[in-house]
């Protein structure tokens, strides 16, 4: 493989865990706006999607029917995360918060681990059949799923938040919570809808990884922190911000391990991090994007 197609390989790859990232990073921001939480659990949602999927299809359900009984399961478990353990402490200080969601993440893992074991488990691919060569570059059919169910979520999510009205009441309490108030939105209800949708982001993502990467029941912890690095990056107010920065993430993560070596990647991830809250505090979109969901 020659240079130029080598680079449009990794290209790909980047784009395709870019693309889960930028669906649990947009998890992230829904709820951080809605809610004022920074929710650490949102990876275990897609860890939750993943094996979810994996025992429904294992059991014999049909891949369709068992990826939309999937969702609703983890959209539900959103709403139960948020009525049992995020509403309850709504007025708490915004730490109390964060480790609320903390603990709930490792229960979540635990639960995990005592229902499907340590061993790895796959989803078989959406579409069996050979893999694409686009410009020399060896392009799994998965990864183009990947990119393409990403992006009609994405869509969805415009079309929810722009052309609706519970998507309007919801975006009316990011702008202004008191204002919305005095309309007569509650935004108690709000956080309950942006938690659950946010969670079927994340069990979407979780679908979408578990033909590339396999599922395992930690496999939440990584994904959650880099959608939170993705999110960071973006400024955590705004979701199309988010989705740039998970793109970045994920081509950072792949050059790196193409280029360089994968024992890398985190270190180079991370260190992004860093950088942008020591210099860019507010994400490298915050003052071209303004607050947005």
């Amino acid at each position: 493989m020659g240079f130029q197609e080598q680079i449009i390989q990794l290209i790909f790859s980047g784009l395709t865990i870019g693309s889960i990232y930028a669906l649990i990073a947009t998890g992230f921001v829904i709820t951080y706006n809605i809610t004022g939480v920074l929710n650490f659990a949102q990876g275990e949602f897609a860890m939750l999607g993943a094996m979810i999927s994996i025992s429904l299809v294992s059991a014999g359900l049909p891949q369709i029917p068992a990826f939309i009984l999937t969702i609703l399961i983890v959209f539900l478990l959103g709403a139960v995360f948020e009525r049992v353990a995020i509403h309850p402490a709504r007025r708490s200080k915004g730490s109390t918060m964060i480790i609320i969601t903390i603990a709930v993440a490792i229960a979540v893992r635990g639960i995990g681990l005592l229902i499907w074991g340590t061993d790895p488990k796959i989803l078989p691919p959406f579409t069996v059949g050979e893999p694409l060569n686009i410009m020399g570059a060896v392009v799994q059919l998965q990864s183009l799923w990947a990119i393409g169910v990403t992006l009609a979520s994405l869509f969805i999510m415009y079309i929810f938040f722009e052309r609706t009205f519970m998507g309007k009441a919801v975006t009316a309490c990011v702008v202004n919570r008191f204002a919305a108030q005095l309309m007569g939105i509650k935004p108690e209800k709000m956080s309950l809808i942006s938690i659950s949708v946010s969670a079927a982001l994340g069990a979407i993502g979780g679908i979408i990884i578990a033909p590339i990467s396999g599922a395992t029941y930690e496999m939440g912890l990584m994904l959650g922190m880099k959608a939170f690095i993705a999110a960071v990056i973006g400024g955590l107010t705004n979701a199309p911000a988010a989705i740039v920065g998970a793109l970045i993430v994920g081509l950072l993560e792949a050059f790196t391990e193409g280029m360089w070596s994968s024992g890398y990647k985190d270190l180079i991830i991370f260190g992004v991090l860093l950088l942008v809250l020591f210099f860019l505090p507010n994400g490298l979109f915050a003052k071209i994007s303004g607050k947005r969901v």
